[in-house]
C-alpha cells in the first residue's frame, strides 16, 4: 500500500519536470559548450530545494509504534516520520547540476526536514545533503553523457535512499523506533525513489531530445536549401536568381507564398496572390520599407501586408532583410494564412534563411571583386613587354638602318605588329591559332635577327587547326619561354618547332627547342606555383596554365616534357572548331 500511495506523488514529479524544460536557463546544464553563472546556479539550488520541500510536504505520515499512516502534515510529533520523495529533488539536482547543486538543494530541503520534526529530524536532513553530494559525484564521473541514462538515475535514487536509511539507523533514537520505521518504510521508499528519479531523467531527455530532433531536422533543411540556393544566388541579386530561389523556397516552406526584393520593387513572386502581387511591381507595403530601411525583420498580419484584394489568402507574413556587409539591398517574404501558423520554429528558421541568403550574396559579391582582380592582373601581364627584348629590338633595327635598310624596315613593322598584338590582347576574351601564329612570327623575325644564324624556326601548322580559338597571349609566351631560358646557352644550330594538329576532336599546339632542357624536379613546380618569367613578358608558365584550365577545361592545361641537355617540349590542347560547331548543334 506505502509503495502505491509513494507512486501516486509521480504526478507532481512529472508536473515539475516539464515546467523545468522550459526554463531557458535550466537548459544550460545540458549544453558542453556553455557555462552556467553564480546567479543561474542559485537559482537552480533553490529550484530543486524547493522541489525537495515539496516532496516533504507529499509524503506520508508514518507513526512506527501504533502502525498508523496519514497523508500531509506540516508538524511532525516525536514518534513520527516521514515517507516521502524529497530525496528525489536533491539526487536529481545532482545528477544535472553537479555536487555543488546537489549539496546546495540538499542544505534546503535538509534544513527543511529538520525544522519539520519528528524523532528522524536531524537523521533525515543529514542524509538529504549526503544524498546531493552521491548524485554530484555519479555525476561527474558520467562525463561522457550529457545527461545520465535512466538506469543510473534508478541506482542513484535508490542508492541515496538506501543511504538515507542506514543513517536513520545510525542517527535516529531510540535504535528500536528507528528500525520499525525502516522496517515499514524501507523498501517502499527506495524502490519509489528510484523509479521517480528515473522517470524524471526521463522525462527531461526525452523533451529535450525531442527538441534538438526538431532541430536537427530544421538545420538539414537549412543545410539542403542552402546547398539548392547557392548557384543562384551567386549570380547576385537579381529577378532571374530571386525567381530561381523563390521557387526553392517554395517548394521547402510550408506557406502559401514565397517573395524576394530589392530596396525598390518586387524581384519575383512565387505562390497564392501571384494575380495581383505581380513580380515587377514598385514595393508599397510600409512594413517592407521598415524592413528595408532599418535593416530588422518583422512578422505581420494582414493589416500591414496592405493588400486591396478582399480574397486574397496572403493574412500574415515573416519579412526579414537582405543585406550585403552591413547595407540592406532587399528582403525575404513568406507569407502565411494566419499569423498561427507562424510557429518559433517557423520564424528562426526564416531569419536563418535570410540571414544565408545574405551571405551567398555576399560571398557572390566578393567572387565577383576576384574575378575582377583576376582579368585585371591577366590583362596587366598581357599588356606588358620586356624592357630588354624592346630595347634589344630597337639597338637591332639601329644596327641594320645603315646596312640593310629594308630589313630594318621590315623589322619596325613587325614590331609594329607584335605591339598592335599585344595591345589588342588586353581588350578581347578570346583569338584564334591564326593570330596567335602571326603574333608569333613577328615576335621570331626580330629575334632570328639578333640570333643571325643561330636560331632556325620551324612551323608544322594544319591548315584546318588555325581556327581553333584560344586565349589571347598564349603561344608567344611559351615561344619567348623557348627562346629566353631554353636556347639561351646555344651559340649554333639553335631550333625551334612551332606544332598544331588535330588530334581526334582536340587541337594539339606544341612548342619545341633543342636547348638544355628542364630539371624533371623543377618541371612540377613550374605549373604549381606561380613562379614568373623574370626575362619574358612576366606571364609565367603557371598563369598560362590557369588561364588555359579556367578559361576552357581540364584538358587544356600545359604538358612539359624535357630532357637535360635534350631539349623541351611544352604542349596544351584545345578544343577543334569542327568539335565546338558539332557540339553547339547537339
Amino acid at each position: 500500500m506505502l509503495v502505491l500511495a509513494m507512486l501516486e506523488r509521480l504526478g507532481i514529479i512529472v508536473t515539475v519536470a516539464f515546467l523545468l524544460t522550459r526554463l531557458p536557463f535550466f537548459r544550460r546544464l545540458f549544453d558542453a559548450q556553455l557555462q552556467i553563472n553564480f546567479r543561474q546556479r542559485l537559482l537552480l539550488v533553490v529550484v530543486f530545494g524547493c522541489f525537495g520541500i515539496i516532496g516533504t510536504y507529499t509524503g506520508i505520515v508514518v507513526n512506527p509504534i501504533d502502525d498508523s499512516m496519514y497523508r500531509w502534515t506540516t508538524v511532525l510529533g516525536e514518534d513520527e516520520a516521514l515517507a516521502n520523495s524529497r530525496v528525489l529533488g536533491v539526487v536529481v539536482a545532482g545528477l544535472l547540476g553537479g555536487w555543488r547543486i546537489g549539496i546546495g538543494a540538499g542544505l534546503i530541503a535538509g534544513v527543511h526536514r529538520f525544522f519539520l520534526g519528528g524523532f528522524t529530524g536531524f537523521a533525515c536532513g543529514i542524509a538529504t545533503i549526503v544524498a546531493g553530494a552521491i548524485a554530484g559525484i555519479i555525476s561527474k564521473k558520467q562525463k561522457k553523457n550529457r545527461i545520465v541514462t535512466p538506469q543510473v538515475a534508478f541506482i542513484v535514487g535508490a542508492s541515496a535512499e538506501a543511504v538515507q536509511m542506514l543513517i536513520i539507523l545510525g542517527i535516529a533514537r531510540p535504535f528500536d523506533l528507528a528500525l520499525a520505521l525502516v522496517q515499514d518504510i524501507g523498501l517502499p521508499m527506495i524502490i519509489a525513489n528510484g523509479i521517480g528519479t528515473a522517470l524524471f531523467v526521463l522525462i527531461i531527455r526525452s523533451v529535450i531530445q525531442e527538441e534538438e530532433r526538431m532541430g536537427a531536422v530544421q538545420s538539414q533543411k537549412a543545410l539542403r536549401i542552402a546547398n539548392l540556393t547557392l548557384t543562384h544566388m551567386r549570380k547576385g541579386l537579381t529577378p532571374v536568381s530571386a525567381g530561381e530561389v523563390c521557387a526553392i523556397l517554395y517548394k521547402e516552406i510550408p506557406s502559401l507564398a514565397v517573395a524576394i526584393t530589392d530596396r525598390n520593387k518586387i524581384l519575383s513572386h512565387i505562390g497564392n496572390g501571384l494575380d495581383h502581387h505581380g513580380t515587377g511591381e514598385e514595393i508599397r507595403t510600409e512594413a517592407t520599407k521598415y524592413v528595408i530601411e532599418s535593416g530588422q525583420g518583422v512578422t505581420v498580419g494582414k493589416e500591414s501586408i496592405q493588400c486591396e484584394n478582399p480574397d486574397c489568402m496572403l493574412q500574415a507574413a515573416v519579412i526579414a532583410p537582405l543585406k550585403r556587409k552591413d547595407q540592406t539591398i532587399g528582403t525575404l517574404k513568406v507569407y502565411f494564412s494566419s499569423e498561427r501558423m507562424i510557429s518559433p520554429i517557423m520564424l528562426e528558421l526564416i531569419r536563418g534563411l535570410s540571414t544565408l541568403l545574405s551571405h551567398q550574396l555576399e560571398i557572390a559579391d566578393g567572387e565577383k571583386h576576384k574575378e575582377l582582380a583576376r582579368e585585371s592582373e591577366i590583362k596587366m601581364l598581357q599588356a606588358q613587354v620586356s624592357p630588354h627584348f624592346l630595347f634589344n629590338a630597337l639597338n637591332t633595327i639601329v644596327s641594320l638602318i645603315r646596312t640593310n635598310p629594308d630589313h630594318a624596315r621590315k623589322l619596325l613593322l613587325s614590331l609594329s605588329a607584335f605591339f598592335r598584338q599585344n595591345l589588342a590582347g588586353t581588350t578581347r576574351q578570346v583569338s584564334t591559332l591564326s593570330e596567335e601564329v602571326e603574333h608569333v612570327k613577328s615576335y621570331l623575325s626580330i629575334e632570328e635577327a639578333r640570333f643571325y644564324d643561330r636560331l632556325d624556326v620551324y612551323y608544322d601548322i594544319e591548315d584546318g587547326a588555325l581556327l581553333a580559338a584560344v586565349p589571347p597571349l598564349t603561344l608567344q609566351p611559351l615561344v619567348e619561354n623557348a627562346v629566353k631560358h631554353g636556347l639561351k646557352g646555344k651559340s649554333e644550330d639553335g631550333k625551334l618547332i612551332v606544332r598544331a594538329n588535330k588530334e581526334e576532336n582536340r587541337i594539339k599546339i606544341e612548342v619545341e627547342d633543342n636547348g638544355e632542357g628542364i630539371d624533371s624536379a623543377r618541371i612540377t613546380s613550374l605549373l604549381e606555383s606561380p613562379v614568373t618569367s623574370e626575362k619574358g613578358t612576366g606571364i609565367g608558365l603557371y598563369n598560362l596554365n590557369e588561364r588555359l584550365v579556367k578559361m576552357i577545361d581540364e584538358k587544356s592545361g600545359l604538358s612539359i616534357q624535357s630532357e637535360k641537355g635534350k631539349g623541351t617540349v611544352i604542349s596544351f590542347s584545345v578544343p577543334s572548331p569542327n568539335a565546338k560547331r558539332l557540339e553547339e548543334v547537339m
